[in-house]
């Protein structure tokens, strides 16, 4: 096999109380790659959007990952990665990760499928790592995996994944920069154990929530208390969005990963559709730039569509 198109999605991550550990991806808006074999060592990466990344395959996300797996595989062959993002860089919902995990998913298939879904998050890693400053995996995990993901443990890596029923986000991605860096930074150092129980027991309530079915236990699980009040001054206007999409019927929501998107889960896609509109409204009279996506939550990871 010499060259394989991969379709990856984009992710949520932390979902709202899961901070590090919970994640899952969206059928829209995804990544394309093409992952090529050359017969010439080293590693080649093209841009096919306008986003201006760059191409140096030490320092992007693609080349990081691609190094890793060649030589883990100890092979001499090399490879070109063309890449066309449609998830906008520096959006909270894992343009970086998309990236790694495609590389990754990609390159499995042109070394015939040798490393596991738990060896592709590992690889996956080294390139969210360069990217993000830490070793975290609520993104890269589901983008392989599909669906709603937990992070047991990054060392050594430690994937569940979750079973959930149908669901669907609404996305509001407001044009503004909010840093991965500065957004951990202020995370506070030391935690009141009161709240900790509290966060911990939303956490196991929601995963118990997503096995069973249970949309009302969902929705009252999406409580954060350690991550989202240090972070709600960088993501504008969060808790209009969160009052406008609950009335509209959202089960609730909160930041995608560090920001400065926003996500609210529903039931069905006509709520979700709903939710939108409500998001709309609330937007509309800031005068900030923003984008809206409605996606079911995917089942499948970074797919491999054509190869040859």
């Amino acid at each position: 096999m010499q060259e394989v198109r991969v379709i990856t999605p984009a992710t949520v991550a932390n979902v709202v109380c899961g901070f590090d550990c919970l994640g899952f991806a969206l059928s829209d808006p995804f990544d394309e790659m093409l992952v090529r074999r050359t017969a010439e060592p080293g590693i080649r990466i093209t841009h096919n959007d306008e986003f201006n990344l760059t191409t140096d395959p030490r320092q992007n996300m693609a080349g990081v990952v691609a190094a890793a797996m060649l030589e883990r595989a100890d092979v001499d062959f090399g490879v070109e990665i063309e890449i066309t993002k449609h998830i906008m860089p520096g959006s909270g919902i894992g343009s970086s990760s998309a990236s790694a995990v495609g590389t990754a998913v990609g390159m499995n298939r042109l070394l015939d499928d040798r490393f596991s879904q738990l060896e592709l998050v590992d690889l996956a890693l080294e390139g969210e790592t360069l990217a993000s400053g830490s070793r975290h995996a609520d993104n890269v995990a589901p983008g392989v995996y599909g669906g709603f993901t937990l992070v047991r443990s990054v060392d050594p890596v430690d994937i569940v994944g979750l079973e959930h029923p149908p669901l669907w986000a609404t996305i509001i991605h407001p044009q503004v920069e909010v840093k991965t860096a500065e957004a951990r930074s202020i995370l506070p150092a030391q935690v009141p154990l009161k709240t900790a129980i509290r966060q911990w027991s939303n956490v196991g309530s929601l995963v118990a929530g997503l096995a069973a079915g249970d949309y009302g236990l969902i929705s009252r699980s999406m409580e954060d208390l350690i991550v989202e009040p240090v972070r709600r001054p960088l993501i504008p206007h969060l808790d209009e969005i969160r009052s406008a999409s609950v009335a509209a019927g959202s089960l609730g929501g909160g930041i995608s990963g560090s920001g400065p998107s926003m996500f609210m889960l529903s039931e069905t896609e006509v709520t979700a559709r709903s939710v939108e509109k409500a998001m709309h409204s609330v937007y509309r009279q800031t005068g900030i730039k923003y984008k809206t996506y409605v996606s079911a939550v995917c089942r499948d990871g970074a797919r491999v569509l054509d190869a040859a």
